[in-house]
């Protein structure tokens, strides 16, 4: 966490990035909410989703490229020569994490309410809306740890990056998958994860509590995470091991 308050620059892409991403669509895509079933007549509050998730991507770049560094720079290999256990080293890594998507949450949902978006699950859902952030940050951030574990270099990082954004726009982001009229483009946003993220967050802004979807949102997440976790946690022994 501290090494995160000290390289602001880390903070700001999660934050300008996916709101500058939400303007644009936000202006081009309008025209969408006059189609038939629309679930909303803002096309913002319909986008303001996505930077929730697309924040949640840079958390794997970040975690990742901080760790590959230290693997770079032969830290991580001094570390093995102490008593230090792994599962500390990665609760460390991930916390800095999990806390800039608190503050990418917050910083979302302020951006909603500045705009005029109404929040149809009210405070209480700007609250759960906080604990899906932590918790699909500490998913996507166990990820990037891996792939630092596995590749021990920060440039492969940043090319394994853009590929993440594939799952993004191939997903439910800017069209209900109802609404979705191209049949394999359909199939693929239904079996990709992330329409299932972004729709969990959309639930609360403009539906309000959907058990299903908040369901579905956070079981996707808590099984990445999951994963994740235990991907780095092996890759972590081996690349310590003493």
């Amino acid at each position: 966490m501290t090494r995160t308050l000290r390289q602001p620059a880390s903070a700001i892409p999660p934050l300008v990035f996916p709101t500058m991403l939400l303007a644009v669509n936000a202006g081009g895509l309008k025209a969408s909410t006059l189609l038939p079933g629309f679930p909303t007549h803002s096309f913002l509050a319909f986008a303001l989703a996505v930077p929730f998730i697309q924040g949640a991507l840079f958390s794997t770049m970040n975690a990742g490229t901080d760790l590959a560094r230290d693997i770079q720079t032969g830290f991580l290999t001094r570390l093995s020569l102490t008593s230090l256990r792994g599962s500390a080293l990665l609760a460390g890594q991930l916390s800095g994490i999990v806390a800039l998507g608190l503050v990418q949450a917050l910083f979302y949902i302020a951006v909603g309410l500045i705009a005029g978006v109404h929040f149809a699950a009210g405070f209480a859902g700007m609250l759960v809306l906080l604990g899906f952030g932590a918790v699909v940050s500490l998913g996507f951030g166990g990820l990037g740890s891996f792939m630092a574990l596995r590749t021990g270099s920060g440039e492969a990082i940043q090319g394994l990056f853009p590929l993440l954004f594939v799952f993004l726009f191939i997903s439910s982001m800017n069209t209900p998958r109802n609404l979705i009229g191209v049949h394999w483009f359909k199939v693929a946003a239904t079996i990709n994860p992330v329409s299932y993220l972004i729709e969990c967050v959309r639930s609360l802004i403009i539906t309000g509590w959907d058990g299903q979807a908040l369901a579905l949102g956070f079981a996707v997440a808590a099984a990445i995470a999951v994963a994740s976790i235990a991907l780095s946690t092996w890759a972590l022994s081996r690349r310590m091991a003493r």
